[in-house]
C-alpha cells in the first residue's frame, strides 16, 4: 500500500503567489471565522521567554474567564510538570504578562486573584481622554467686525471719447474701515512658581525570579582537579579504579577516552589520600534514572565532591598557651629593680611610705 500524501495541501502551496523563498518557512494562511485568539509579536517573539512560557501565555490567553489558572490547575490539564509550569509562569510575571495576588473577599476568605493582559507595554502608555470629560475651555475665537456698506454710486453715461478706465479711476474710494481697538487685558497677580515635581524614581521589580531564565548567560563550567604531579603509579590507580566501577555498577561503563580524561581528577583525590572504596561511593551512590552519560556525572562529581586535603601533625597540634612576662622597672625611692607592668615604687618603699604617713 503506498503512503497516503496530503495532496490539500499541496494544492494550497500552488496557490500561494510567487516567488517562494528558496529556504525556510513557508506560510499558508487561511483567515478564521471562529474559535481563535489573537496573538501579538511581543509575545510569540519575545526574546527574554522561554518556548515553554510563550505556549503557556498563548494558552491561557485563550482561556474562557475564570478558568483555572494554578500550577496545580496546569499540570492536571496539560503534559508538562509542575516545576516547569511554575518556572514559566514566573518568567511570565517578571516580564508583565501575568500578576498573581493574594485577595480577601467580603466573606472573610482569602484567594490568590490572577490577572493577564495579552499587551502590558499598552498599560504604561498615557490614556486618552474620556469623551464624556469637558475638555479644557479655550478662548473663543475673535468676530470680524461687520463690512460697512458702500454708498451708492450714480449712474452716468461715459462720454466718448473717455475710457472705461479712467470713469473708474475717477469713482470716490471709501473711507478705510478701521478695527475696534482691543480693550486692555489687566495685569495678572503674580502666581507663585508650580513646584517641579521629582524625577519619577524607576519601580523595584515585584518579583525577583530565584530561577534564572534559560536565556541567561551561564558561568564557564569548572575544571577538572588536577594532581600535584602525575605519576605513573598514580595514573595506573586511576584508571583501573574507573574501569573497575562497571563491575560494581554497570551503569558506569566508560570507554577508553572517558577514562583517560577522568584519570588525572581521580589521582587529585588519591594524592590528598581518598580511600578507593571512599571514591567509588561518592562517584557511584544514588544516579539518576535512567543514566544517560555516565562520565559526565562523574566528571560533576569528580568536581564537586573533591575533598580537602588532610591536615598534617602540626596543624592538628594544640597552640602552646603564650606566657605573659612582666617587665622591669626602675623605683622612683630606692633606684633598685622591680617586677611591674607600670612604674613606680618598689613593695619596701611603698611600705615605709605608708608607715611614714601613718
Amino acid at each position: 500500500m503506498d503512503t497516503q500524501q496530503n495532496t490539500a495541501l499541496t494544492r494550497a502551496l500552488a496557490e500561494v503567489p510567487e516567488p517562494l523563498p528558496t529556504r525556510g518557512v513557508i506560510h499558508i494562511v487561511i483567515p478564521h471565522t471562529d474559535r481563535f485568539t489573537v496573538v501579538g509579536n511581543h509575545l510569540a517573539q519575545h526574546p527574554g521567554l522561554s518556548t515553554t512560557a510563550v505556549g503557556f501565555a498563548v494558552r491561557i490567553q485563550s482561556l474562557p474567564q475564570g478558568t483555572e489558572v494554578g500550577v496545580k490547575a496546569l499540570a492536571a490539564r496539560f503534559p508538562e510538570g509542575e516545576k516547569l509550569i511554575a518556572a514559566a509562569l514566573r518568567e511570565l510575571e517578571a516580564i508583565g504578562y501575568l500578576q498573581r495576588a493574594r485577595t480577601r473577599l467580603p466573606d472573610g476568605r482569602i484567594v490568590t486573584r490572577t490577572v493577564f493582559c495579552n499587551q502590558p507595554a499598552a498599560l504604561l502608555r498615557p490614556r486618552k481622554t474620556a469623551p464624556h470629560q469637558p475638555a479644557t475651555p479655550q478662548a473663543p475665537a475673535p468676530t470680524p467686525a461687520p463690512a460697512l456698506p458702500l454708498p451708492p454710486q450714480p449712474v452716468s453715461e461715459p462720454e466718448p471719447t473717455l475710457q472705461p478706465v479712467q470713469v473708474l479711476a475717477a469713482a470716490p474710494q471709501p473711507a478705510p474701515v478701521r478695527a475696534p481697538a482691543p480693550e486692555p487685558v489687566p495685569p495678572l497677580a503674580a502666581t507663585p512658581p508650580c513646584p517641579t515635581a521629582p524625577p519619577p524614581q524607576p519601580a523595584a521589580p515585584r518579583f525577583v525570579p530565584l530561577v534564572p531564565p534559560p536565556t541567561a548567560p551561564k558561568p564557564p563550567p569548572r575544571p577538572l582537579p588536577q594532581p600535584r604531579e602525575l605519576t605513573p603509579e598514580l595514573h595506573r590507580a586511576s584508571t583501573a579504579l574507573l574501569a573497575d566501577l562497571r563491575r560494581h555498577t554497570p551503569e558506569f561503563t566508560l570507554s577508553e577516552d572517558d577514562i583517560q580524561h577522568l584519570a588525572p581528577a581521580v589521582a587529585a583525590w588519591l594524592e590528598r589520600e581518598a580511600h578507593p572504596d571512599a571514591i567509588r561511593h561518592a562517584l557511584t551512590t544514588d544516579p539518576p534514572r535512567p543514566l544517560r552519560q555516565p562520565a559526565r556525572l562523574l566528571k560533576h562529581r569528580l568536581i564537586a565532591l573533591l575533598p580537602p586535603p588532610l591536615p598534617g601533625a602540626h596543624d592538628l597540634a594544640m597552640p602552646a598557651p603564650r606566657k605573659t612576662v612582666t617587665p622591669f622597672q626602675t623605683c622612683d625611692g630606692c633606684e633598685r629593680a622591680f617586677r611591674s607592668p607600670t612604674p613606680g615604687r618598689c613593695r619596701d618603699c611603698r611600705t615605709d611610705h605608708a608607715q611614714a604617713a601613718a
